[in-house]
């Protein structure tokens, strides 16, 4: 990884998450984009937290809905 890039946060609303497996299969998948440092799902919360470099927030948004769990603003 780059020193001079930045890392971000961002948490996500993903309402469709209902189950342990749904957790599960989000974190395995968001963790293998290139960029993405950590992730952290939550069933209680129905929320993600992703930490990642660069600009790469509309590709963690885009696997997600092709995983089926749209986030929503």
């Amino acid at each position: 990884m780059n020193g001079a890039t930045e890392r971000m946060r961002v948490v996500l609303n993903v309402p469709s998450i209902h189950c342990g497996h749904c957790v599960k299969t989000i974190n395995r998948e968001l963790k293998r984009l290139p960029s993405v440092v950590s992730v952290e799902a939550s069933l209680e919360h129905k929320q993600v937290a992703v930490e990642f470099v660069g600009d790469n927030l509309p590709a963690i948004k885009a696997r997600l809905e092709e995983i089926g769990y749209p986030p929503k603003e």
